[in-house]
């Protein structure tokens, strides 16, 4: 008879499954200066002296009710008392009055010294045990410890009872992974036939989760360029189940920039499911806690509070039965079936999809699950793990990643707490008032430093008040040597000590009022502060040479922000917890650029042909247009005439892509102008989740009349968005796309300069012809789609442009005119009539 497949088990894990008792509860609690606690246990376990080992790295194997178990964690501390019995030691940090901390608070930090226990006393032939709590108190540094003796056979039969209580979920999870292995294994493609390029796609991402990290010690990355069309998600995603399937991979996450590639990534799931009746394939969505809360206050914010929040209320009291049914149920986790299910089983529906996740096969999310320091699934990567990651639209990686890691401040923020306050002097006043004045002095330097055209420094009294200051200004503090000064912002190579200093002070008095005042009208506003606070702290604790310091002085306000330009070594270390990363998307070109700045230097990455017969895209250039920011005014007329052009040669639906608002408007302006008989349609800056489906449902299907959209590049309607058929049939693209010069990107093209000398590539050039090719993308979505795609801009016919461009854009013509291009557009609208 073969041995039972092994479980392994995190002993914490474990415990806190089975004996968690209680209600969701976020209000202010001094939780993260508890998150001190590494540092505390460090403290507590250097100060017990000889004969105490620390961090005890401790495991077993037991079989139970004929399932074979392997616990495993490590306990805080081990050592022999004074008659030579060995003690267990238990150390928790806690914000709660000491009176609070009574010996029997909370039994799951008795179980897991238990457990330590039993382990420890099988693995030494011990009779007897003991077990130490000890409880550190962090406003006080007072300790308390609590001790219980303990025979082996005790404590070994306390281990044997928790994971007797396992085994029925053991059992479950083993017949699902048995019946997922079967089905994964026998799991077809969900259509006739591959697309062209789709077999490719797949193959790729199937030997990159094979060879797991067998290829790489940090696990195979792998990037892939794949054309619309292709059906980058089935092709993506079908391979990694094989994978698992075939034993290369516990656990599936699917990670994008957007809800609407979340979407995809469901419906593919739906389709397997359609395709193979009884697929045992669990999946989840999670959404942010913003979106899917069921409780909200008056202001819109989740209430995670037990008397506000019948769903937080009791949450691990229901848990384990909602879990219990939910899993015998449907497969599919989306956000209206968690909400449905929150509903039925009172409970929280986000808390709900992070449980589920740890029985789930896929999960499907944002990029912050996996690269965000703070918001990342700590349960899954804190370690690694033999993970696969579908990194989609890996084309926004790059800025997201910088803004995961960078953090911000304003001056504002202090004076609207303080005035929040109130009158009366604090401790917390007094450390707001040191703050303030350290970032008023910094304010005025930097005025003087980047003073701004047209606008002198203000003075330290000027109306409007810059300062809400009971004592008198200090003088001035040291800033470190700037690295770029210009318009009002100063950039420093080095942290600024004088004003991080008594932000840093700020946080034990900010902590204590908002413990000791819970229900103050102010301490909504402390709170925004104090997470503000830390925010900015703790990108200071990560800072180093990927990072610059921003300061910008506009008006009384001064804003700080730490800046992380280069996010490649973060970004490694997270695509380092899994066996393997697949990042794809239509454009990521170079790939040098993309492998860099991700952090995969060595990667494989490939480019693979579009699926679309080039005829069905009409790809032309008017290389007698400059749209370069001098020119702009001058090229208006022109690129109406073009449009107009590109407009008239068959009705139907259009997009015209501009690098800014400004210049959408005055284009706009002109076109009404000087052609009243096309219909327009402007994009709006700011525009919500309801106005933009209104937007895109004025490109109805088969329109009696032409429409001419204006829209931004790089904006919402520059990438995701699916207009198949005849609801789009061409999009002219207006400039090369290059972000707007600017101090910020100044000093990112300076960074990637002393780099590797590609300073302009990455920070302008790089970026800009992406927003292009996605803009592009719109137009050719399915295999019976016809369309055109007009460039405007000179710079299109220069080579280091040209260099970019994906293959299947070898058909570009240049064109010398309009009526060139009227003739061009009547020969390919007339090679056949419809899309």
């Amino acid at each position: 008879m073969p041995s039972p497949q092994p479980i392994r088990l995190p002993i914490r894990q474990l415990v806190e499954f089975l004996l968690r008792t209680g209600s969701i509860d976020s209000r202010f609690t001094g939780f993260d200066r508890a998150n001190e606690g590494a540092r505390i246990h460090r403290r507590l376990q250097k100060a017990a002296g000889e004969g105490y080992a620390a961090e005890v790295y401790l495991t077993a194997q037991r079989e139970v009710e004929g399932l074979l178990f392997v616990v495993e964690g490590r306990a805080d501390g081990i050592f022999p008392n004074e008659d030579g019995t060995v003690v267990i030691d238990e150390i928790k940090t806690t914000a709660l009055p000491t009176e609070e901390l009574t010996e029997d608070r909370n039994p799951c930090h008795w179980a897991q010294g238990m457990v330590y226990g039993a382990i420890y006393a099988a693995q030494n032939q011990l009779e007897r045990l003991s077990v130490r709590l000890t409880y550190y108190q962090i406003d006080t540094d007072e300790i308390t410890r609590y001790t219980r003796h303990f025979t082996a056979g005790e404590l070994d039969a306390f281990l044997t009872g928790l994971l007797r209580q396992y085994a029925p979920w053991a059992r479950r999870q083993m017949t699902w992974a048995e019946a997922r292995t079967a089905s994964l294994t026998a799991l077809t493609f969900p259509f006739p036939a591959y697309r062209p390029g789709q077999r490719a796609l797949a193959g790729e991402i199937y030997r990159a989760c094979i060879a797991g990290r067998s290829g790489q010690k940090n696990g195979t990355r792998l990037f892939c360029q794949a054309p619309t069309g292709i059906g980058k998600t089935m092709s993506a995603l079908f391979p990694a189940l094989k994978a698992i399937g075939a034993g290369s991979g516990e656990k599936l996450f699917y990670l994008t920039a957007r809800s609407t590639t979340q979407a995809a990534a469901e419906d593919a799931l739906a389709r397997l499911h359609a395709s193979t009746p009884g697929l045992a394939l669990r999946s989840v969505t999670l959404t942010a806690k913003e979106k899917v809360c069921l409780c909200k206050d008056a202001e819109g914010h989740p209430a995670c509070l037990p008397e506000a929040c019948p769903y937080a209320n009791g949450y691990y009291e229901r848990i384990k039965d909602a879990l219990a049914a939910l899993l015998d149920g449907a497969p599919q986790f989306d956000r209206a079936a968690l909400e449905a299910a929150a509903r039925q089983f009172t409970v929280c529906p986000f808390e709900l999809g992070l449980d589920l996740s740890a029985w789930a096969d896929v999960v499907i999310g944002d990029y912050n699950y996996l690269f965000d320091p703070v918001v990342r699934l700590h349960r899954f990567f804190d370690a690694a793990g033999d993970w696969l990651f579908l990194i989609d639209e890996a084309h926004n990686l790059p800025d997201r990643a910088r803004a995961m890691y960078s953090a911000g401040f304003a001056k504002s923020a202090l004076t609207d707490a303080k005035r929040a306050l109130g009158r009366g002097k604090s401790s917390l006043k007094t450390a707001l008032s040191r703050a303030d004045r350290a970032f008023l002095e910094a304010r005025k330097q930097v005025a003087v430093l980047a003073p701004r055209r047209g606008v002198s420094p203000p003075a330290a009294d000027a109306a409007g008040q810059t300062s809400l200051l009971e004592e008198t200004p200090a003088s001035g503090i040291a800033l470190p040597e700037p690295l770029l000064a210009q318009e009002g912002t100063v950039f420093f190579r080095e942290l600024p000590d004088a004003l991080l200093k008594p932000l840093h002070a700020l946080q034990a008095p900010l902590q204590d009022w908002l413990e000791q005042n819970p229900d103050a009208d102010a301490h909504a506003r402390l709170l925004e502060l104090y997470f503000a606070v830390q925010d900015i702290t703790r990108a200071a604790d990560r800072y180093d040479t990927h990072f610059v310091t921003q300061l910008t002085a506009r008006g009384s306000e001064l804003e700080l922000e730490l800046l992380c330009l280069d996010p490649s070594a973060f970004v490694d270390a997270s695509l380092g917890c899994g066996r393997a990363a697949a990042l794809f998307s239509a454009t990521l070109t170079p790939p040098g650029y993309y492998r860099g700045v991700l952090g995969c230097p060595d990667a494989r990455a490939v480019a693979l042909e579009s699926p679309f017969p080039p005829d069905h895209l009409g790809l032309y250039c008017l290389p007698g247009i400059s749209t370069r920011y001098r020119d702009r005014e001058a090229s208006i007329p022109a690129v109406s005439d073009a449009l107009a052009a590109l407009a008239g040669g068959k009705v139907g639906n259009y997009l015209a892509f501009f690098p800014s608002y400004a210049y959408l408007r005055r284009v706009h302006e002109d076109f009404t102008a000087r052609y009243p008989g096309i219909a327009t349609l402007a994009q709006e800056s700011g525009l919500d989740d309801a106005a933009r489906a209104a937007f895109l449902q004025k490109f109805t299907p088969d329109p009696a009349q032409t429409l001419l959209g204006f829209g931004v590049m790089g904006g919402i309607f520059g990438e995701g968005v699916d207009l198949v058929g005849d609801r789009l049939i061409g999009c002219a693209i207006v400039g090369v796309g290059l972000p707007q010069v600017n101090p910020r990107q100044e000093i990112l093209r300076r960074y990637y300069d002393e780099q590797s000398g590609t300073g302009f590539d990455y920070a302008y050039r790089y970026p800009g012809m992406n927003k292009v090719l996605q803009a592009a993308g719109r137009v050719i979505r399915t295999a019976g789609d016809r369309g055109v795609v007009l460039l405007l801009d000179d710079r299109f016919a220069r080579s280091e442009y040209t260099r970019l461009f994906p293959r299947h854009w070898q058909h570009l013509k240049y064109l010398n005119g309009t009526e060139a291009l009227k003739e061009e557009l009547n020969r390919f609208w007339g090679q056949g009539s419809s899309r």
